[in-house]
């Protein structure tokens, strides 16, 4: 389980486990974690954590939240993360969180708001999922009905391991192994979406739009709407302007 170290001038003060999904830092002691220190606001910094990772964010406090000297509103914390408020430090120890390439981590959201939005999808998908006859990925052909196409089982039993490439921008080329149960994809303020990883499959999820319009996830060219879908090899995701390809890892 991840945990922060609380230090100040590198004395110890004590350790957190990081074992509820929010847990809150501030002055006052109705904080999981409270710091006394003028420095430190009432209600300084929130940390989410989903599966293995967790994330920060700023609450509006009047010195800021750094991690690792840079000033921040929102953060991916990964192992290692040194987060400073007021003349108080939090390190972040966690072996288990995603170690992305940096690069990749600018097509991941970053936003801690959207993280309980983001758990209830997986819940919801899981349900879904469960109610399911038999493993499938929804191919939506424009003018017609949906078409179900099986995923190839892998030997023993059990869901292959899948992959996202990506197709254009900056980070062209660049791959990311869906090996966890739930990953999150966006940008802030454009577009939300989910990808779970369930017994019957892969589930691409929309969370949210840029608030003008639902602005749904697009796959193969279609708006996949508010229902979780079931994806298949070979399908190509667009995502806050980003082309990907979903493929099965023989």
């Amino acid at each position: 389980m991840a945990k922060l170290v609380l230090s100040m001038n590198g004395a110890v003060q004590g350790e957190f486990q990081l074992g509820k999904e929010r847990i809150s830092i501030g002055r006052k002691p109705d904080n999981d974690i409270q710091i006394d220190n003028l420095a430190v606001s009432g209600k300084h910094a929130l940390i989410i954590t989903i599966l293995d990772d967790s994330f920060l964010e700023d609450l509006g406090s009047t010195n800021g939240t750094y991690v690792n000297g840079k000033l921040v509103k929102k953060h991916a914390l990964r192992n290692g993360d040194v987060i400073g408020l007021g003349k108080h430090e939090l390190k972040y120890i966690n072996e288990h969180a995603t170690a992305d390439d940096e690069e990749f981590e600018k097509t991941m959201i970053i936003r801690p708001g959207s993280a309980s939005a983001a758990v209830e999808a997986a819940k919801a998908v899981e349900k879904a999922a469960a109610k399911a006859p038999a493993p499938a990925a929804m191919d939506h052909t424009a003018g017609g009905s949906p078409r179900v196409a099986p995923i190839a089982p892998v030997p023993g039993g059990g869901m292959p391991l899948a992959k996202l490439h990506v197709l254009n921008g900056p980070i062209a080329g660049k791959e990311l192994e869906l090996t966890k149960a739930l990953i999150t994809l966006g940008k802030p303020g454009t577009q939300v979406a989910v990808i779970s990883r369930r017994p019957q499959g892969y589930f691409l999820t929309h969370i949210e739009g840029d608030g003008k319009n639902d602005n749904f996830p697009v796959v193969n060219n279609t708006p996949i709407g508010p229902q979780a879908y079931a994806i298949k090899n070979g399908d190509i995701i667009e995502l806050a302007g980003i082309k990907m390809e979903f493929s099965l890892v023989k």
